[in-house]
């Protein structure tokens, strides 16, 4: 078989390949490429596994990203990354209110009010935050038990207030510590009327948010 018949049947093969059960799919300088075998159009040619077919000329050296025998170009990687935005609101985040009270009191006091104003204004810029919880504390002044039940007030006094500012009510949880999470101790403090007056930051409310999903 002379040289002229041995290329138009190696044509012909290439051109009837596709309607075997091949699959073709276009890749840019395939044409240029002779370690793959194409047909007419520059397209890469595959067999019935999506696997291009590879001719005899095939080496590590011509090897096409596109037909998964090559690793992307670093360039083409990055650019297939997303763009870094912004990252995700802490789960968790406290707040120290400052909310204080008078002593046995679940009244709110002026400046405790004026903390959580503060507060308000900017949990409403940061929609991500699905619940807040209010904890109630008490100085060590009184029972554990009463002091329990009065620290519930407190946090129940909160609560209140930040509905009153648009808080709707199924956001807010409430919790009750008592005495048991001083952040002052007052040691050493002589006289009831001196000791009630160290131990004011403990009449507290602490609010925390807890952030369920992002925004």
């Amino acid at each position: 078989m002379n040289k002229s018949i041995k290329n138009l049947l190696l044509g012909s093969a290439v051109a009837i390949m596709p309607f075997i059960g091949m699959s073709t799919s276009f890749a840019e300088g395939a044409t240029n490429n002779h370690a793959y075998v194409v047909d007419s159009s520059g397209t890469l040619v595959r067999d019935g596994s999506k696997e291009c077919v590879r001719t005899g000329s095939w080496n590590e050296e011509h090897a096409l990203v596109e037909c998964g025998d090559a690793a992307a170009p670093a360039a083409a990687m990055e650019k297939a990354q997303p763009a870094a935005g912004p990252q995700p609101p802490a789960i968790r985040a406290v707040l120290q209110t400052d909310a204080f009270f008078d002593f046995d009191k679940a009244v709110l006091k002026p400046e405790g009010k004026a903390k959580l104003d503060e507060f308000v204004a900017k949990m409403k810029e940061h929609t991500e935050v699905d619940v807040l919880l209010v904890t109630g504390h008490t100085d060590r002044i009184g029972s554990n038990s009463y002091n329990m039940k009065l620290s519930q007030r407190r946090a129940d006094a909160v609560k209140s207030y930040l509905e009153q500012q648009g808080v709707s009510s199924n956001r807010i949880e409430t919790a009750a510590k008592g005495e048991a999470e001083p952040v002052v101790s007052c040691d050493g403090i002589k006289g009831r009327s001196a000791l009630i007056k160290c131990l004011a930051p403990n009449r507290r409310v602490n609010v925390e948010t807890k952030v369920q999903r992002e925004n």
